[in-house]
């Protein structure tokens, strides 16, 4: 049961990225930008073909790579979440992750970059988009529970290898 609401739940949030990813280049791409809150906020077009903050311009089969290697280690790691009440921030921390890569990915591979478009021109903060506040809200929601709901060393064994497993 959790792959299934894991599926559906990074199902509807890639969705929800790649059709506010489509209105933009549908209404904001071909005027630029649209102020928000003037001076504040806009949905400013920008197409971004590096990494966070435009780091590694150009380095699309690197980023790809990196991707489905990230996917491949969080996919891993919600393999072996417990299945209880418990975790269940962790499956969605992980969840958050696997949509936020997985819709910025989809960019990469079919456009050749990244569509960005939310600007707080108030303190010219980078350009970025949905997919990005996935990962960015899974850090933070990752840390607050770390401190709050997994206190425990042993809250993560399940992370630990087991004895006879391998470590390759």
């Amino acid at each position: 049961m959790k792959y299934l609401k894991a599926f559906f739940g990074a199902f509807i949030l890639i969705l929800i990225d790649q059709w506010t990813k489509y209105m933009v280049l549908l209404h904001v791409k071909p005027v630029s930008s649209i102020p928000l809150i003037p001076g504040v906020l806009s949905f400013t077009y920008h197409e971004n073909r590096g990494a966070v903050w435009g780091i590694m311009q150009g380095q699309i089969p690197v980023l790809i790579l990196s991707t489905i290697i990230i996917l491949a280690v969080v996919l891993h790691i919600y393999a072996r979440i417990p299945d209880t009440k418990k975790y269940v921030w962790l499956r969605l921390v992980s969840v958050l992750v696997i949509s936020g890569a997985i819709g910025n990915f989809i960019d990469r591979v079919f456009r050749r970059y990244v569509v960005d478009f939310i600007y707080f021109e108030l303190i010219d903060f980078p350009i970025f988009n949905v997919a990005d506040m996935y990962v960015v809200i899974a850090a933070g929601l990752l840390i607050l529970v770390s401190f709050i709901v997994y206190k425990e060393d042993s809250d993560f064994d399940f992370l630990r290898l087991k004895k006879g497993e391998r470590h390759e």
